[in-house]
């Protein structure tokens, strides 16, 4: 079944849901609940980015691979959205810069995925496309699509930013660095949710995401004549695209064309994931030919996506020296072109968990097993998380 779309456009990624009345009950619900992130909010973060576009900040976006339901999920986004801020004060401080914090959290609850289904000792069932479409546990129950769980997303959505607005310090900016990252961002993967949650501001007549404040297109879904890039363009919200080895610089100019055809700072990021050892070969003729183009797309680096690996255990991993290894060469690319290298893009947790391998207190492969609790992909724990906001204030600290 294709989702709901600007156009009824063909939408890459979407749930099979079993039940099309039970549906249009719950899409018809979700229209009618107020936006969880207020519009004017957008606007501001809109205002923060277009700095960051014009050399003048960093953008530090991170969070859940995929969120989960349920309190533990909740007390584990305030250490999230804590081990944030505390990133952003490293890099500002370091760099002299300012650093916009953006969580990738209070709506991370649907998963793209690259089979539909999975395997086990001879059963075949749905793939896991995240807490707002089916459940972790391999049972045929739940993993079967719910639409009702995009009712329970919007209400974790709104418990969470309500305990992240009242953690110390969410008061607003100091010394040109912001407090808590208030503003939040995630994949605009499930349309069913997105589309009904688009409110309309009365005085200028503009669409918006009320989901988040920041949503994104994946690297599966930004087909040019798909659903999920006609709704990132009928909003007003900045917008980002994941950017993946394989992409063109036509294709990228045609996403600019589409999705920022005024050529507005903190519109458009280009969120590119490539991987170690392939960044230096790609990444340098799309940034080239797309800023030649005129557009103030801002770049940022997601290091975490293109390095991902699979253990003796089968456990996925990523290893802190190859994320190192991209962000280094995402910068000097940058520095190379004279163009701004805009910031990070890192899936991340405050807890101390065994996913990815290394850091000053290292995990290693033998620690996996340890703590290794996220539901999809392998998240940097919070001392790995500060050893790269400490890697990114040296790195983008002004040559003296």
């Amino acid at each position: 079944m294709i989702g709901t779309a600007p156009g009824a456009l063909k939408s890459a990624q979407q749930p099979d849901w079993p039940d099309p009345a039970v549906l249009a009950t719950v899409v018809d619900l979700l229209a009618e609940q107020p936006p969880l992130t207020p519009l004017a909010e957008s606007d501001a973060l809109r205002a923060r980015l277009a700095a960051a576009a014009r050399g003048e900040a960093l953008l530090l976006q991170g969070g859940h691979c995929a969120e989960e339901f349920g309190d533990r999920a909740l007390g584990e986004a305030e250490s999230t959205a804590t081990t944030l801020r505390q990133m952003a004060e490293v890099i500002s401080y370091g760099a002299a810069v300012p650093v916009v914090p953006l969580g990738r959290m209070a709506g991370q609850y649907a998963k793209p995925r690259s089979k539909p289904t999975e395997e086990h000792d001879g059963v075949e069932l749905p793939a896991y496309r995240g807490d707002a479409v089916n459940g972790l546990a391999f049972t045929a129950a739940d993993r079967a699509a719910d639409p009702w769980r995009m009712m329970t997303a919007y209400d974790t959505a709104a418990r969470t930013l309500d305990r992240i607005r009242l953690l110390p310090g969410s008061d607003g900016d100091t010394g040109g660095v912001p407090g808590l990252p208030l503003h939040v961002s995630h994949e605009a993967l499930l349309l069913d949710y997105e589309t009904p949650l688009v409110r309309v501001d009365e005085a200028t007549g503009r669409r918006y995401a009320g989901s988040g404040h920041f949503v994104w297109i994946g690297e599966r879904t930004r087909q040019l004549d798909g659903g999920h890039v006609a709704f990132a363009a009928s909003i007003a919200n900045p917008v980002g695209v994941k950017v993946g080895p394989t992409a063109t610089a036509d294709e990228l100019l045609a996403l600019t064309e589409i999705l920022d055809p005024d050529n507005e700072p903190g519109r458009l990021t280009f969120i590119t994931r490539m991987g170690a050892g392939t960044i230096r070969d790609v990444l340098p003729g799309l940034v080239e030919k797309v800023t030649a183009a005129g557009s103030p797309a801002l770049w940022v680096t997601d290091p975490m996506h293109g390095n991902t690996r699979v253990a003796a255990g089968g456990r996925k991993t990523r290893l802190l020296d190859d994320i190192t290894a991209e962000i280094r060469a995402f910068v000097e690319i940058h520095r190379d072109l004279g163009t701004h290298p805009g910031g990070l893009h890192l899936e991340l947790t405050g807890a101390h968990v065994t996913e990815c391998v290394g850091g000053t207190d290292p995990v290693t492969l033998d620690d996996l097993d340890l703590r290794y609790t996220t539901a999809c992909d392998p998240r940097l724990n919070r001392g790995q998380a500060l050893d790269l906001a400490f890697l990114a204030a040296d790195l983008w600290r002004p040559a003296t």
